[in-house]
């Protein structure tokens, strides 16, 4: 589950705020024994992904509350070292064109890109060992070959960094 901050109005109606925060962070489904009431007014919105790699993708990192283990472990493979705040500022700059409100791509060489790693190209696809899954709606599809030119990437060059140097994201195939 994704966490931007509160982005829906009193009527559920979401706008321009989902580009405002910079803390957008993976959170668990289930932790403690805390129950959200979802949209709830004056609350945050919660988002929900297929996995952690299409959370990855669309910018987000491990929270440091309810997914300690693993907001340490991609912290120290993106090799951060400051306050969460820091990390959050840089990850921003790499997922938001600034003032168009629109998600930044970057165009890399599909062979060395780690797994985990989502591209775009003829739609989403997870790059996972020699193979590229499509993303839909009902899950993974039947995985094609791993590109071999230079592709349009998603997931932000940190979490790449994070994903080459060994964090493994929890995905829907597993």
């Amino acid at each position: 589950m994704g966490n931007r901050g509160i982005l829906h109005d009193a009527h559920q109606r979401l706008g321009r705020s989902r580009w405002k925060h910079k803390a957008w962070i993976i959170c668990a489904l289930v932790w403690k024994d805390w129950h959200r009431d979802v949209m709830a007014p004056n609350a945050y919105t919660e988002l929900f992904f297929l996995d952690e790699a299409v959370a990855l993708a669309a910018g987000h990192r491990p929270c440091a509350l309810c997914r300690r283990g693993a907001y340490n472990a991609y912290r120290n493979a993106a090799g951060f070292t400051g306050p969460a705040a820091d990390m959050d500022t840089k990850l921003h700059g790499e997922r938001a064109i600034p003032r168009r409100f629109e998600q930044r791509h970057h165009k890399e060489a599909a062979p060395a890109l780690p797994d985990g790693a989502v591209i775009l190209d003829v739609g989403p696809k997870l790059i996972l060992g020699d193979k590229a899954y499509p993303i839909g709606a009902d899950g993974y599809g039947t995985p094609a070959p791993r590109p071999v030119g230079e592709c349009t990437v998603l997931t932000p060059p940190s979490s790449l960094t994070a994903l080459a140097n060994g964090y493994r994201p929890r995905l829907a195939l597993d």
